[in-house]
């Protein structure tokens, strides 16, 4: 594994105070309605939920944008009951609130060496210094304090580099309800209001006891989080420096709660929806730093690009992207329904993909635990999956007709 960093584990931010129970894990049998597949609702506790996520199970908690009283009226499953959930099916329907709209993405790249000359600019030791921050938080779990101070961290680190045109750049905390944690939206004006977002997911979960246990989260998703800040951080200067105007409006999201079932980005795209909002494209980046497993393995470092549930032309567009600007190739990979914040765009009826470090059977074995590392990131392969965040950004916020 290529690393230009010594292996040290960080100091770790304790909590001022553990709760277990009644705060969404154990012992807690608060009802939620979660989506499993497009066909696919069930009724389960909060407990229930983890007991999912540990059993690899992969699940979109919907609870805020439709009550369980709705989905019950709607025949999507039968009314509450004590019955466990792997027991608890109801009547299985196809619901996505708008049709996913295929737009033509550019068929080569246009902005060739002014992407190239960025590539230069980016920062491994500043990567590495953000993501020993980021996980030097007890946790950054979605109900804990130390959640809510990884965000406010990951706050102030964005409204720094924009504050040379925060007059014009605008970042907002979504507030969600059920937890404290927010999402973060930053906003490069555009000459049309068209989004290109690209999203990560900032909270981290130790699932055998989450408000209990050490959870660094290095690699999923802080080596994500910290891959788009740094693409962030070299675009904004850029546009401070007139360098660079989008066409269409960039933006950067960190959604709270991937890890309790897509709950922030399920928030953002719900109102994105809600208000008529129109998403082009949207390029989640969830893990970018794992090689090992591939390695052993005798594969070559590549990127995962998952083609199940993701959006077909998006794609074809990302494999021109990387087969220009990359110095690794893609494979084809597959993780299912809902496996990260990109299907809260498809559910919502915007095209979306996801970028993963390798192929799945190949990704990190530590996630999820107190062993999710920063001493495990190669930073070679994250800086791999910022050029690609660049050039993403990029040439896709430039295009015009789509």
């Amino acid at each position: 594994m290529a690393s230009a960093f010594p292996l040290t584990f960080p100091s770790w931010t304790l909590p001022k105070s553990i709760e277990i129970g009644g705060n969404g894990v154990l012992g807690d049998d608060t009802q939620r309605l979660v989506k499993l597949g497009p066909q696919e609702y069930k009724v389960v506790s909060e407990a229930e939920k983890f007991a999912m996520k540990r059993s690899r199970i992969n699940f979109m908690d919907v609870t805020n944008q439709y009550s369980i009283e709705e989905a019950v009226e709607r025949g999507w499953v039968n009314g509450p009951t004590t019955t466990p959930w792997f027991n608890f099916w109801g009547k299985q329907v196809e619901y996505i609130k708008n049709e996913i709209k295929v737009y033509n993405y550019p068929k080569s790249a246009e902005y060739e060496s002014k992407v190239t000359k960025l590539f230069k600019k980016i920062d491994q030791n500043l990567l590495f210094e953000n993501l020993s921050k980021f996980t030097s938080f007890y946790t950054r779990y979605f109900k804990s304090e130390t959640g809510v101070e990884s965000a406010n961290w990951l706050h102030e680190q964005l409204e720094a580099l924009i504050a040379p045109v925060r007059d014009v750049v605008t970042i907002t905390k979504v507030h969600h309800t059920g937890w404290d944690q927010y999402s973060i939206v930053v906003s490069i004006p555009g000459e049309v209001t068209d989004k290109v977002v690209v999203g990560a997911h900032q909270d981290s979960i130790n699932l055998l006891f989450p408000n209990l246990m050490k959870a660094p989260g290095a690699d999923d998703d802080g080596s994500g989080t910290v891959t788009t800040l740094e693409a962030f951080r070299i675009l904004i200067d850029e546009y401070a420096s007139k360098k660079f105007k989008p066409y269409n409006t960039l933006e950067f999201h960190y959604y709270s709660a991937e890890e309790g079932g897509l709950l922030g980005s399920a928030d953002v795209f719900a109102r994105y929806a809600a208000n008529n909002e129109t998403v082009v494209a949207m390029l989640q980046q969830d893990m970018t730093g794992s090689t090992k497993r591939s390695i052993e393995n005798g594969v070559e470092p590549h990127f995962g690009l998952i083609n199940d549930h993701t959006s077909v032309h998006l794609n074809n567009y990302l494999k021109m992207l990387i087969s220009t600007y990359n110095s690794i190739p893609y494979h084809d990979s597959e993780c299912g329904y809902s496996c990260s914040d990109h299907a809260s765009a498809l559910e919502n009826g915007y095209p979306a993909s996801f970028l993963i470090e390798s192929e799945m059977k190949y990704t990190s074995t530590y996630i999820h635990s107190v062993l999710d590392t920063i001493d495990r990131i190669d930073w070679d392969h994250v800086e791999e999956h910022v050029k690609l965040t660049i050039a993403y950004a990029y040439e896709l916020s430039l295009a015009k007709h789509l």
